[in-house]
């Protein structure tokens, strides 16, 4: 039986794909280096910080890579809520699992100080149990310390878990943790990737997510 639910963020329950770009771009720019189509970001992100700039800095630049993740750093800091936004209909399945009385976390990649502030302030209106991102004692996705250190957290059982993601990163994370992976369409992977990573269910809509917790 499902009793609580875990979620990603970026690409999962935040459309924040603008505001990570343009953070890259600026930061890219200042230190004279060549940017990227907003687009092409849905492929360099999920993995944290240092791997999306590890991506986007030339082949010739990698020496200079802790720069550039300090210069992102900056420059997100600015701007992680100009343009991000929960997904449609994210509110509305959180109001629902609320009145259900399903606990909810997020597990991200981003790095934890950002990730708490993120879930504090755009999803303050929601009482999630945990917001843990990339930090001290927790190995970014798809390591499962992350999601093991929730489970402990909320005293249940793996198994009692959805996990909810939009890359093939989040589906490997909820089966090495035991929890049950569910991918959403919505996000920055096609569903094919997700199909390959192991996802036996795939929702198209975040209200479809309700049936899934009964």
């Amino acid at each position: 039986m499902i009793k609580a639910v875990i979620f990603d963020m970026d690409g999962t329950l935040l459309d924040s794909l603008e505001d990570i770009a343009d953070s890259a771009n600026a930061a890219l720019a200042g230190l004279g280096y060549p940017v990227h189509p907003v687009e092409d970001y849905k492929h360099f992100v999920g993995d944290g910080m240092s791997a999306l700039m590890g991506r986007v800095l030339p082949e010739s630049a990698m020496s200079g890579l802790s720069q550039a993740v300090a210069a992102m750093m900056r420059e997100y800091a600015g701007r992680w809520k100009v343009k991000s936004r929960p997904y449609p209909g994210v509110p509305e399945l959180l109001d629902e699992l609320v009145r259900l009385g399903v606990p909810l976390a997020v597990l991200s990649n981003k790095p934890d100080e950002f990730t708490k502030t993120i879930v504090g302030d755009i999803f303050a209106r929601w009482p999630f149990a945990a917001a843990v991102g990339e930090g001290p004692g927790v190995i970014k996705k798809p390591d499962p310390s992350g999601a093991r250190f929730i489970v402990r957290e909320m005293g249940l059982e793996p198994a009692q878990f959805l996990l909810v993601g939009d890359t093939p990163m989040d589906v490997q994370t909820a089966l090495a943790a035991g929890m049950n992976p569910v991918a959403v369409a919505w996000g920055f992977r096609p569903e094919a990737d997700l199909k390959a990573a192991g996802a036996k269910v795939i929702i198209k809509r975040p209200e479809d997510l309700i049936e899934l917790t009964r």
